[in-house]
């Protein structure tokens, strides 16, 4: 008897037997039951949804009458003045909806629409704070101020959109009650719309229990006889249907289907018991000779399985496994060559690339020849990854791999020239290699193509996607002489053609080369440096209208033994993103505060010190602690100290920092508002700045520093001292701006027409000759420098 022959006889009645018999005695028997009660479950969860939905709508309706039945609405209508009705009876009205729910995430909106359908109010509680109506939202007041009704529920269940239950009625303008008819025309219409949150709960968890969408039509569906499916009525004209597939096996029906696996294992292992004997006996012994050959092979000790020479199954056995030896070897270099693909784009991948490209460089420099790398970056690819969805953005990355191979392919093919080298390096970078001639206009044409694909936006299926791309070229040996070196240049030169405006390409060249060294040795220098010996403060004064100094921000300065003089612009950045600011920002506070005793003996005990310290310190619990150490090792008021945050940081307080803020506000420091104006802030932002003093940007005081902006900026400083904030104008250089701010009712000012920043020695000269012209009443206050400025002057004055 053959081993096949053997082996049917013994292991196939012995398996279909098991199964035979688990499989067709419970599911024949229990099957039609089982699926009627899956399907009375189905239709329990599915009045269970329609009990949630039916309440939410209710919800919604005693939402609407509760804001109607307050004051709150008709105090918003009946408003003339437009500014009081949006700010503070809006704000009102905001509250009103709010407190309708005791969930303060629930989705919550509340829109009044002018008879002319126009929104009059619109608010909804959510965390985007400049929400609109939706277009559903639109659609259906159309639709009702089209209608007969007064008033109408409706679903929106767009896909697309957020699934709300809106209530809407027309109420009389002057009434607030339900207007005639005839009246209609002339009637308010409000909204309350909310997210069904329990109800939208319930109809995920039935979605991902059965594998499917609930779908919901004006009719119920008719059922199958054979199917799982189920229907309930929602309301008058609205049906929810659950229709299970009949691959899903759900609910009981799982569990006949596990009971089933169940049993067919028991089966097995029963089996197996049976045929563990018969199998030693007949096929393991035999097969021993040739697992060792096979593990001899696996191990390395042998190239090759070698043919036995014996008969029967098992010399065929041998002679099969060699064959499919050879065969995996094959594979294997299959699988090799799919390693190198991309899969999205089909492609060369990073791993291709990298091995195909150090083969074109070995080559190029040994021929004495040259190549050059195009590193390619897709510009807002996350923009309309995101926006559009990850099917869309892996489309566009398709259809950009063919494209710029085609565009490639042509020109190399037109100046006959080796084939270039093409991939996709990670996410939306790409890279071409081309085997080309220096100032050939290879290169150039092929940026020029690349580029040329992007012109109005990139195609896909006939949409247009607003994406670009920023190429940077680096040439080899010119650029550098090995691959990692010509991918870091093209992508140092891929920065920069983003830093210059996107959407064109940039060369490698020696300044780049010289701005990364610089910032690396930065780098290296800040980790070593000893600020007692290369870091200095110098202060530059703030004064009153008078001339009087009334407080000096202290400002750091580095000078290097090994880079030279290095400015704050270069080296704040850099410390801040390698997490070396801590010990600099630490050094600066307690220099500035054992300082402190000069600056008021030079100007007075009440000298205010401003400190400027990094946003990142702001998140440790430790600066409030290291300020108040600081002052007290020194003997400093902490009311003397001034903390300055600048505008664009402050806007975006975070739970721990504002905290931290507080804490130091709490024990006497104050607080200022850096650069205000640099970045955009409301005016309810300015008022709930937690600052005593706010510091106008000098780009802020250029811009407004003009005749015809006096009352802006006058405005602007009331604003201020209307939350008894302290104004400090910044980067006053001439006598005109000093006059404008003066005119405008600034407190303080601070700017090279005053004073340079100065080191101690000088600014104790300066405060001399300072206090001299303060004291001769025959020179105009106003003027902080030795020549005559009298246009600016004279006029503040």
């Amino acid at each position: 008897m053959t081993l096949g022959k053997r082996a049917f006889f013994l292991i196939f009645p012995v398996v279909l037997a098991g199964y035979l018999l688990a499989a067709l005695s419970v599911y024949f028997v229990q099957g039609h039951s089982v699926l009627a009660l899956e399907r009375t479950r189905l239709s329990q969860q599915l009045d269970h949804m329609a009990a949630l939905f039916r309440n939410e709508v209710s919800q919604s309706r005693s939402f609407l009458y509760s804001i109607l039945e307050g004051n709150a609405v008709r105090l918003f209508v009946s408003e003339p003045d437009e500014a009081y009705r949006n700010n503070a009876l809006g704000l009102r009205l905001q509250q009103s909806v709010r407190s309708l729910s005791d969930d303060p995430k629930k989705f919550i909106s509340f829109a009044i629409f002018n008879p002319d359908l126009t929104p009059g109010y619109y608010f909804e509680n959510s965390d985007d704070p400049f929400a609109e109506i939706g277009a559903p939202q639109f659609a259906l007041a159309s639709r009702l101020a089209g209608g007969s009704q007064l008033r109408d529920w409706s679903f929106l269940h767009d896909a697309e959109t957020r699934q709300l239950i809106v209530y809407s009625e027309f109420i009389d303008p002057v009434t607030f009650s339900r207007p005639l008819p005839s009246a209609k025309a002339d009637a308010l219409l409000v909204q309350v719309a909310i997210e069904p949150t329990q109800f939208l709960s319930m109809q995920r968890t039935l979605q991902q229990e059965y594998e499917t969408a609930v779908s919901f039509e004006t009719a119920p569906q008719p059922q199958q006889p054979d199917s799982l499916s189920a229907s309930v009525r929602m309301a008058p004209s609205l049906f929810a249907t659950l229709t299970v597939p009949p691959s899903h096996g759900s609910g009981n029906m799982g569990q006949l289907k596990l009971l089933l696996i169940f049993g067919a294992l028991v089966m097995s292992f029963i089996s197996v018991g049976l045929m563990i004997a018969l199998i030693r006996r007949f096929i393991t012994n035999p097969i021993s000779a040739l697992d060792r050959q096979v593990t001899a092979v696996m191990s390395g000790e042998n190239d090759d399985i070698r043919q036995t020479g014996a008969e029967g199954e098992i010399g065929r056995l041998t002679g099969n496994i060699k064959q499919l030896h050879d065969q995996s070897q094959r594979a294997l270099n299959l699988v090799q060559q799919a390693s190198w693909t991309d899969t999205l784009t089909g492609i060369s991948n990073r791993a291709h690339f990298n091995l195909l490209a150090a083969e074109v460089i070995d080559k190029v420099k040994t021929e004495g020849d040259h190549c050059s790398l195009l590193f390619i970056d897709i510009d807002h690819f996350k923009f309309v990854n995101d926006k559009y969805g990850h099917e869309v953005g892996d489309d566009l990355l398709k259809t950009l791999a063919l494209r710029i191979e085609a565009a490639i392919s042509v020109i190399v093919a037109r100046r006959q020239m080796a084939p270039a080298v093409f991939a996709r390096l990670s996410g939306d970078e790409f890279a071409v290699l081309a085997q080309s001639t220096p100032r050939d206009g290879t290169i150039r044409e092929m940026c020029a193509a690349i580029l040329a694909l992007f012109s109005n936006g990139f195609e896909v299926r006939g949409k247009y996607y607003p994406v670009t791309a920023s190429i940077g070229v680096a040439i080899c040996p010119t650029d550098a002489t090995n691959l990692a070196e010509l991918i870091s240049n093209a992508d140092a030169a891929m920065y920069q053609a983003k830093t210059n405006g996107k959407n064109r390409s940039s060369r490698f060249s020696r300044e780049l080369q010289d701005k990364r060294n610089r910032i690396r040795h930065i780098q290296e220098e800040l980790r070593l440096v000893d600020p007692d010996e290369q870091f200095h403060l110098v202060y530059m004064p703030i004064v009153d209208p008078g001339g009087k100094v009334t407080g000096c921000e202290a400002l750091l300065r580095w000078f290097s033994p090994t880079l030279g003089n290095v400015t704050p612009d270069e080296f704040v950045p850099i410390a801040e993103s390698t997490g070396l600011f801590t010990k600099i920002d630490w050094w600066v506070i307690n220099r500035a505060m054992s300082e402190h005793h000069r600056l008021k003996q030079l100007f007075g005990e009440d000298t205010v010190l401003a400190i400027n310290i990094s946003s990142a310190e702001l998140h440790s619990k430790s600066i409030s602690d290291y300020f108040s150490d600081c002052a007290k090792l020194h003997g400093i008021d902490p009311w003397t100290i001034e903390i300055e945050l600048t505008e664009t940081y402050a806007v975006k307080l975070g739970d721990q920092v504002h905290r931290n803020i507080e804490t130091l506000r709490e024990r006497g420091f104050r607080i200022s508002i850096d650069d205000f104006g640099a970045g955009y802030t409301s005016v309810q932002q300015i008022i709930e700045y937690t600052a005593d003093t706010i510091k106008l940007d000098r780009a802020l005081v250029q811009n407004l520093a003009k005749e015809g902006s006096l009352p802006a900026l006058k405005a602007m400083v009331a604003l201020c001292h209307a939350q008894d904030m302290t104004v400090v104008g910044e980067g006053v250089d001439t006598d005109e701006k000093l006059a404008m701010l003066t005119a405008a009712g600034c407190d303080h000012f601070q700017g090279y027409l005053i004073s340079k920043p100065l080191v101690l020695p000088e600014l104790t000269i300066w405060a001399l000759r300072q206090t001299v012209k303060i004291a001769n009443p025959a020179d105009d206050y106003l003027s902080f420098n030795d020549h005559s400025r009298h246009s600016g002057a004279s006029s503040a004055s």
